[in-house]
């Protein structure tokens, strides 16, 4: 009977070292669920572009609201009769004291 329980226990004991330990285990199976969420994550950033992608492209096949804007922010196009006014703003001195400064004794 010690022979048999003695077996059993090496039975159980080269199981449990293959669901550890073993190729296709616990600890493969964590590194492949982890990358399978990542994978997951990395297709809905994806997905996501692609329908903003799509998104722009029916609102420049129907309208023409947004071809125009494409062109006014990209190629800097002016509508006929439109005046353009580019304001540059000036550059400060590097000594940034008032013209008024008060007169001290």
């Amino acid at each position: 009977m010690r022979l048999f329980t003695l077996i059993l226990l090496l039975l159980l004991g080269g199981l449990q070292y293959d669901l550890w330990l073993g190729k296709n285990g616990l600890s493969d199976y964590q590194n492949l669920s982890d990358a399978i969420s990542q994978q997951e994550r990395d297709n809905q950033a994806l997905k996501d572009r692609n329908d903003l992608i799509y998104r722009e492209i029916d609102d420049l096949t129907s309208g023409l609201e947004a071809i125009e804007e494409l062109s006014r922010n990209d190629l800097g196009y002016i509508k006929q009769g439109e005046t353009f006014y580019r304001i540059i703003p000036k550059e400060k001195d590097k000594e940034t004291v008032p013209d008024d400064e008060p007169y001290h004794d």
